[in-house]
């Protein structure tokens, strides 16, 4: 169904002079969630340079991740960042629903999950008043949020709230911690590529900039090894501190501070029932992306749940990633002469020989 544009808005876009120009500023708060898919899709936290890729690339995520993650390999690695616990995660929208009241409150904080599902259709005039009317004021980091808070207690919401996971470990329904991870030694997918058989840090690291859509498809789809769904028992996001070690005393110094979206998911895999505890499975990504860290989550349990050799497996690790699909549609339209020639000579060759000279088909 296509729908005819006013004729003072056609008439407008024909006569204008030079293309509407896109701030950052204007990227980076209006079309924030655009702008985080791409950060989180190319693995590279650059709110500006972000905004300036989604730009680039005329609204495709797709592209401006490609850009953004193609700036990333021509930068030199300075330094690697201290491992933060995600315990010091400053949240700004924090849910569970697996609890009405979990300590430290619920905050929904900004989000479009509670709002109708009707085409805003003000008049532009009044719709840019009703959105500089209603603008709040820049926080630390330099977003907007919309710090709606929803607790029986509101004194009882915290910034920095206690983790529900750690809450059902002392109560004994989650396995306790092991000693020594499975792991140590973390994988790092920029400088090896991940195949079936890899740690979870790769798995984790894979999914945490693979295509959104791709990841949300076979998260949905793809997983048979449930009856019912998991529970996302805590989703957060919010601010993490980035900590790099001083080049002259050795001391982690905080450098700079980074949004994410933490989701923690429960459900009583077959493994983990054996032993009376609750399966976990865990999903972390940059900036506002929580359907992303929902299926990452859903997908972890799935992936300790399959052997490493399954299809589960190799999906994870070798279709998710948009730039590998995406470049793969590119260079369709790419010349591809001769070997539309080769098709075509066979095609032929097995015509004649089905069809030999002198026979009446």
């Amino acid at each position: 169904m296509i729908t005819p544009a006013p004729a003072a808005a056609s008439a407008a876009a024909v006569h204008a002079e030079e293309p509407g120009w896109l701030e950052l500023d204007q990227l980076t708060e209006r079309l924030d969630l655009a702008v985080d898919r791409a950060m989180s899709e190319a693995g590279l936290w650059a709110p500006e340079l972000a905004a300036r890729a989604v730009r680039q690339a005329e609204g495709d995520p797709a592209e401006a991740a490609h850009l953004l993650r193609a700036h990333r390999a021509a930068q030199p690695r300075l330094a690697v960042s201290a491992p933060v616990a995600t315990s010091e995660l400053r949240v700004v929208r924090r849910i569970s629903s697996a609890f009405r009241n979990p300590p430290g409150g619920q905050i929904l904080g900004r989000t479009v999950d509670y709002a109708g599902r009707l085409l805003d259709l003000l008049p532009e005039d009044e719709g840019r008043a009703h959105v500089i009317d209603e603008s709040p004021a820049p926080a630390d980091d330099g977003h907007l949020h919309h710090d709606h808070e929803h607790s029986a207690d509101p004194s009882a919401v915290e910034r920095v709230p206690g983790n529900v996971l750690a809450i059902l470990r002392e109560m004994g329904l989650v396995a306790p911690l092991p000693e020594r991870p499975d792991d140590p030694e973390l994988y790092d997918i920029t400088r090896r590529p991940a195949r079936p058989g890899a740690p979870r840090s790769a798995w984790l690291q894979t999914m945490a900039r693979g295509d959104t859509g791709s990841l949300v498809h076979l998260w949905w789809y793809g997983c048979d090894w449930r009856p019912d769904h998991e529970i996302p028992g805590e989703l957060r996001h919010g601010a993490l501190p980035v900590r790099i070690a001083h080049p002259h005393t050795g001391e982690p110094v905080t450098v700079a501070e980074v949004r994410v979206s933490e989701v923690e998911s429960f459900y009583n895999v077959p493994s983990a029932a054996a032993q009376h505890h609750l399966g976990v499975g865990y999903g972390i990504c940059f900036g506002h992306n929580e359907r992303k860290s929902i299926a990452m989550a859903g997908l972890d349990l799935a992936l300790v749940h399959y052997d490493a050799t399954s299809e589960l497996h190799h999906d994870v690790l070798l279709t998710l990633d948009g730039l590998d699909s995406t470049g793969y549609a590119q260079h369709l339209k790419l010349p591809h002469h001769v070997e539309y020639r080769s098709v075509l000579d066979r095609a032929e060759a097995a015509g004649q020989d089905a069809n030999p000279p002198g026979e009446t088909v």
